[in-house]
């Protein structure tokens, strides 16, 4: 399995690619088991967050990762790609709002801390 060392600079260039916006990178060695890092982006639409998703299993499959879960797909709200060490979350604007992870993991929101932020 490729780790998330590997795996972290292709999901943000993808994501940058792809004009995801306020894109936050969390590290969470030593907070949890289930992965190394965490990334939450938003999509302007359910068609953007579906296109941000599609994107980035392609470049994983490119890089040699082969099993990537991936759930929320059909309805584009909220995508979640757990690539092992890795965890993705793609959202749209309002539901991003409201689960507010970047809270949860004590993260600061982009719009509270600029230079964390990346648009």
């Amino acid at each position: 399995m490729t780790p998330a060392v590997d795996l972290l600079p292709v999901a943000l260039q993808v994501l940058d690619d792809m004009k995801a916006e306020t894109v936050v990178d969390i590290d969470l060695i030593g907070k949890t088991s289930i992965a190394d890092a965490m990334v939450i982006a938003s999509g302007r639409s359910q068609r953007h967050v579906g296109a941000i998703a599609d994107a980035l299993l392609r470049a994983f499959k490119e890089a040699g990762q082969g099993s990537v879960s991936v759930e929320g797909l059909p309805l584009c709200d909220w995508v979640l790609i757990d690539a092992g060490d890795l965890v993705i979350h793609i959202f749209r604007p309002e539901v991003r709002a409201f689960y507010n992870l970047e809270k949860i993991w004590g993260h600061d929101r982009p719009s509270e801390n600029p230079e964390r932020a990346r648009a």
